[in-house]
């Protein structure tokens, strides 16, 4: 099994987790998938391709009345799996020489945003 279908199925299985509970623990469960994703190279499009596959799958068994706090919830979890892709990205940004210029962003820094999501994950739990 490739790595991006193992990322389609645990995502599958994770994201249908958190669904009706929406609990800390399956969220967590999605910060590693994100994780995971990065340390086996799975790129950012092909993780968007799996997230949109297994919410459309979602959707059309969905209560027309429930569409939108399970679009909520989807989206919530979808930032728990990509918050790893954006540390990578602000820590990649951050070693570029200073001769290249400012970095985008107006330097956030990986620790900051490590930090960030720390606090969402401290304010849900609380």
């Amino acid at each position: 099994m490739s790595p991006l279908e193992r990322l389609a199925r645990d995502y599958r299985v994770a994201l249908l987790s958190y669904l009706p509970r929406r609990e800390e623990a399956a969220l967590n469960r999605g910060y590693e998938l994100g994780r995971s994703a990065v340390i086996e190279q799975v790129g950012l499009l092909e993780l968007a391709r799996v997230h949109h596959d297994v919410f459309l799958a979602v959707l059309e068994e969905t209560q027309a009345d429930d569409v939108l706090p399970v679009a909520a919830a989807a989206s919530e979890f979808l930032m728990e799996v990509l918050a790893t892709f954006d540390m990578t990205q602000r820590s990649l940004h951050e070693s570029r020489p200073a001769a290249r210029g400012p970095r985008p962003g107006g330097g956030v820094t990986a620790s900051r945003s490590r930090a960030e999501h720390a606090g969402r994950t401290r304010a849900r739990r609380d």
